[in-house]
C-alpha cells in the first residue's frame, strides 16, 4: 500500500487516510518541529496502538487527525471525504467532528454542572437526537463500563477513573466512524482499563470505526491489530501486526 492510495485492501475507504503530517511550531531560531512526515492509514474497523516516548509527538499527531490542532502540512481524509490539506480546513471542521469524531483525552473534561448521564446525553443532543434516545444511550453505555449507578451524580462526585469512564462512554455516544483516545486508561485499574480498550476494539469491528489509541500500557497490545510508533516525531509502522486473524 502506498501513500497516495485512498482505499484499503476490501476497496473501502480508509477510516483515516493521513499523509505526510508534519507540525511546525515557531520559526527560526525557535523553531520546533513536533512532527516529521507522518502517515497513517486506519482501515474501517481496524484499531491501532500508537506508542512512544513523551515528547515524542503522539499527543499531536493525534489532535491533528481529530481536527483540533491541524499540521503545518499534509493531507488528512476521513472516510471519502478530504478534511485538511495542510492548516487549511476543507469542510466545517466543528460539525466534522461532532458527527465523525469520538475524542477522549488523558483527563476527563466532563461539564462540572451537568450530572455524568447528561454528560454523556448532550453529545447525542447536541447532534439532534432526542432526550429519551440519549437518556437510553448514555444509561446503555454507562452500564457496560460500570458507571451506571452515578449516572445522576455530578462529575465532582465521581472518582478519577469514574469520570474517564464517563468521558469514554460520551466519545462512543454518536457512534463516531473515528474514535481517537489519548491514554485513556492512565487513570484506571488495570481491569477497567483492558475493559475500555476492548470496548473500542468491539466498536470497531461492529460499527466499521477507525480507532487509534495512544497508550503505554503494553497489557492490553494484544487487543490492537496494528502498533506504530513514534520518536523525535517520526512515525514507523511495526512489521507485524500484533494479533492477526484474531478478530
Amino acid at each position: 500500500m502506498t501513500s497516495h492510495d485512498t482505499t484499503s485492501r476490501d476497496d473501502k475507504p480508509f477510516a483515516i487516510d493521513a499523509v505526510g503530517l508534519t507540525k511546525i511550531y515557531g520559526s527560526g531560531n525557535t523553531e520546533v518541529v513536533a512532527m516529521r512526515d507522518a502517515s497513517m492509514q486506519v482501515e474501517q474497523g481496524e484499531v491501532v496502538a500508537l506508542l512512544g516516548p513523551s515528547g515524542s509527538g503522539k499527543s499531536t499527531f493525534l489532535t491533528a487527525v481529530g481536527l483540533i490542532n491541524p499540521p503545518t502540512s499534509g493531507r488528512i481524509t476521513i472516510k471519502d471525504q478530504l478534511v485538511l490539506d495542510g492548516e487549511t480546513a476543507q469542510t466545517n471542521l466543528r460539525a466534522f467532528r461532532r458527527h465523525h469524531i469520538g475524542f477522549i483525552f488523558q483527563k476527563s473534561n466532563l461539564i462540572p454542572f451537568l450530572s455524568a448521564a447528561e454528560n454523556v446525553q448532550i453529545a447525542m443532543q447536541l447532534n439532534g437526537q432526542s432526550l429519551g434516545f440519549a437518556r437510553r444511550r448514555a444509561i446503555e453505555l454507562m452500564d457496560y463500563l460500570g458507571v451506571a449507578d452515578r449516572a445522576d451524580g455530578l462529575p465532582s462526585m465521581l472518582s478519577g477513573g469514574q469520570q474517564q469512564r464517563v468521558a469514554v462512554a460520551r466519545a462512543l455516544a454518536n457512534r463516531p466512524s473515528v474514535i481517537l483516545a489519548d491514554e485513556p486508561t492512565a487513570a484506571l485499574d488495570g481491569h477497567r482499563g483492558r475493559q475500555v480498550m476492548e470496548l473500542f476494539a468491539k466498536v470497531a469491528h461492529e460499527q466499521g470505526a477507525g480507532v487509534i489509541v495512544v497508550t503505554h500500557d503494553h497489557r492490553a497490545l494484544d487487543v490492537f491489530d496494528t502498533i506504530y510508533e513514534m520518536e523525535d516525531g517520526l512515525m514507523h509502522k511495526q512489521q507485524h501486526n500484533v494479533q492477526q486473524g484474531a478478530h
